[in-house]
């Protein structure tokens, strides 16, 4: 069954999202699990994109669109309506995409911004009345 991983950052800054994306999805790269970022939007998407170049000066993460080349271990996307599979989904929309269940692991990220922890309480509440295992991750002030 999909397990379902909250992390909660200590900021209120969208950007940490981003920054902690890139992280998480390097870090399943090495581990060579294939990847799917979900964006909220084309704006988010491309924020992203660019993050994923220069978050770190020594990191290298291989990604592309997803409709570009779905073989690449990190892939970025939008649409909720094509079906994705994969081993790690990290959501940045609010909403849960409806191919959720086709990955292994959920990697939900939150922030200190209302709009953002009200979607994730909301999402959380989804998942655990699904019964999915759930984990929720403090991540401490830096």
């Amino acid at each position: 069954m999909t397990r379902v991983d909250f992390y909660v950052l200590p900021s209120d800054d969208p950007d940490a999202r981003l920054t902690f994306a890139c992280r998480l999805a390097e870090k399943a790269w090495r581990q060579q699990m294939q990847t799917y970022i979900h964006c909220a939007d084309e704006a988010q998407r491309s924020q992203l994109d660019e993050r994923l170049w220069d978050f770190r000066p020594d990191s290298f993460l291989p990604h592309d669109f997803a409709e570009n080349k779905p073989d690449s271990p990190v892939l970025l996307g939008i649409d909720t309506q094509q079906e994705r599979t994969g081993e790690l989904l990290i959501n940045l929309d609010t909403r849960i995409p409806a191919f959720f269940a086709s990955f292994s692991r959920i990697a939900e990220l939150v922030i200190e911004e209302a709009s953002i922890r009200k979607a994730a309480r909301e999402n959380f509440r989804f998942y655990r009345e699904r019964g999915y295992a759930l984990q929720d991750h403090r991540l401490p002030r830096v």
